[in-house]
């Protein structure tokens, strides 16, 4: 009998499924958007029972594109983005925000409310803060409980469970409480390679209260991912999700780490190259880095080391930048050419970032290097602050270079400019992880930003590194599929799963010469220009 899996995804806007060949191959996927509230600029929730209904919707909707039968699923993997989820009495929603929506119990991940509650556990100086890079960061999730306690004590304390998104879904899927180590670690202080809680931390920060019960409203039992969980699917999640009752369910990861496992371990016949030296870039809303060493690496504004937080054994780093897909976005609404743009774009059937890259490709016709179209105009995109290297979630973006052309050949020259910008953030976080002894020789790109051949070159020409794309057209889903590998069996391990299901497709080389001359010098005006912007800050400062 052939054996089948599942892995689902839950990024920011939508719920994703997808059913796989235990090889790996993509059979079908689908998807079902979720709803985003916003109270402000700083203030994103998210409904859990939307989501996990989204969730169902897209499982059955994959299954029945594969048209497979439903009882061949042999394990199921999901990852999700680091939200705070509070559930109170038998499941019930909590509000988060205003009261009058109790629906809305998940303070998503790119919420900036607790930025004073950040900075107060910061000043703490505590232990644990060695291992997110020496500053916790407002989108991680004791910062968050703080900001409940002290603005909504009411739901705060009338929380059973406090989960991230991952752990809520496997949660509901299963009934099994057990945290995955990749989420407690890297978002709630968890101490992966001692396997405990600091309870001095909690009590330090003012929230003592979550270390009763051997920290049972946060999580007492904490596995690796992959873990089967409980007896799988319980009868209610099964008739929801048109499966059997008992079909395995893993300990799942956080969606820009099960891109990372669906990308680095694959094993090449000509390529010396291993989960040690590849850097995963996942490139989506926002973008996350993830690099995996043998030892500890203590990198200042870079989260981490977390112990078996990605592959179990080995130690990992997690940089990146709080805006990246979203931060193009952004920045192209800006621009006066951007709504003529995006009719043209939809009259051709692409997307607008997919037809200014095609529209950029035509303009550089004949230069050795398309970043020559933004030439004397720089970005800074960090429109939510900058994630790494330097952990400021105060930052704000800067543009340069900007003249009064209100053309599309503008435009498109600024979307280039916004790339190298993301780009020359990238070289930022790979040479304070090289300063540190982390070994990178590829970068492996995934998510939907990154599909452009042209951004995959650029972001090689701006680093100096070989961007490696990755065969599949979903390696998050297929990361969430190879815990659903290990949780069924088919695989005895992670690292297994990693090096049987995944394969690489196309490889970028950095130009070298006098195209890695030019990047060399958009460096050095990027870094200029994020300099400025600090001293600007402080100037400010002293009003």
């Amino acid at each position: 009998m052939d054996h089948y899996l599942i892995g689902i995804d839950v990024g920011t806007g939508s719920a994703r499924a997808g059913v796989f060949e235990s090889t790996g191959r993509l059979l079908a996927a689908a998807r079902q958007d979720i709803a985003l509230f916003s109270e402000g600029p700083d203030l994103y929730e998210q409904s859990s029972e939307d989501i996990w209904q989204a969730v169902c919707a897209s499982v059955r909707r994959a299954i029945s594109k594969s048209g497979i039968d439903p009882s061949a699923i042999a394990g199921i993997g999901m990852d999700a983005t680091c939200s705070l989820v509070v559930v109170g009495a038998e499941g019930k929603s909590l509000p988060v925000g205003d009261p009058c929506h109790p629906e809305r119990n998940i303070i998503v991940w790119m919420d900036h409310r607790a930025l004073g509650q950040a900075d107060r556990i910061n000043a703490t100086g505590h232990d644990v803060l060695r291992y997110v890079g020496n500053r916790i960061s407002p989108e991680m999730e004791t910062p968050k409980l703080l900001w409940l306690k002290e603005n909504r004590p009411e739901t705060f304390y009338a929380a059973e469970h406090f989960f991230d998104l991952t752990d809520f879904l496997t949660w509901r899927a299963t009934d099994c409480l057990e945290r995955s180590i990749c989420t407690v670690t890297c978002k709630w202080t968890y101490l992966g390679h001692e396997r405990r809680w600091d309870e001095s931390y909690f009590r330090t920060i003012g929230l003592s209260e979550l270390a009763a019960d051997n920290f049972a409203r946060i999580g007492s039992h904490v596995v690796d991912a992959g873990t089967a969980l409980g007896s799988g699917l319980t009868p209610r999640a099964a008739s929801e999700l048109g499966l059997p009752v008992g079909v395995p369910v893993a300990a799942g990861l956080i969606d820009a780490h099960a891109g990372g496992v669906g990308t680095v371990g694959w094993k090449g016949e000509t390529d010396s190259g291993s989960a040690t030296t590849r850097m995963a870039y996942v490139f989506g809303t926002s973008a996350c880095t993830m690099t995996s060493t043998e030892a500890p690496a203590f990198v200042p504004g870079v989260w981490g080391p977390y112990y078996s937080a990605m592959v179990p054994g080995l130690w990992l780093n997690e940089a990146g930048q709080s805006a990246a897909g979203a931060a193009i976005d952004h920045l192209l609404s800006l621009h006066p050419a951007s709504a003529e743009a995006a009719r043209l774009a939809e009259a051709a059937g692409m997307g607008l970032a997919e037809w200014l890259a095609a529209r950029a490709s035509a303009m550089a016709a004949g230069e050795p290097d398309l970043a020559i179209l933004a030439d004397g105009l720089h970005v800074v995109p960090e429109f939510l602050g900058n994630r790494a290297p330097f952990a400021d979630p105060e930052a704000k973006a800067l543009i340069a270079g900007l003249s009064m052309d209100r053309s599309i050949d503008s435009l498109v020259r600024l979307y280039v400019a916004g790339v190298c910008g993301l780009g020359c953030g990238l070289r930022q976080i790979v040479e304070a992880q090289q300063a540190k002894g982390v070994t990178i020789d590829t970068i492996v790109v995934s998510g939907g930003a990154g599909r452009s051949p042209i951004v995959r070159q650029l972001l090689a020409d701006a680093t100096g590194l070989r961007v490696a794309a990755p065969a599949t057209d979903e390696p998050v889903l297929l990361g969430a599929a190879m815990l659903g590998a290990v949780a069924s069996g088919l695989h005895p391990n992670l690292q297994a799963a990693m090096a049987g299901m995944s394969a690489i497709g196309d490889i970028y080389t950095p130009k070298g010469g006098d195209v890695a001359t030019y990047h060399a010098m958009r460096f050095e005006g990027f870094e200029l220009l994020q300099s400025t912007g600090r001293r600007l800050r402080e100037l400010h400062s002293r009003k």
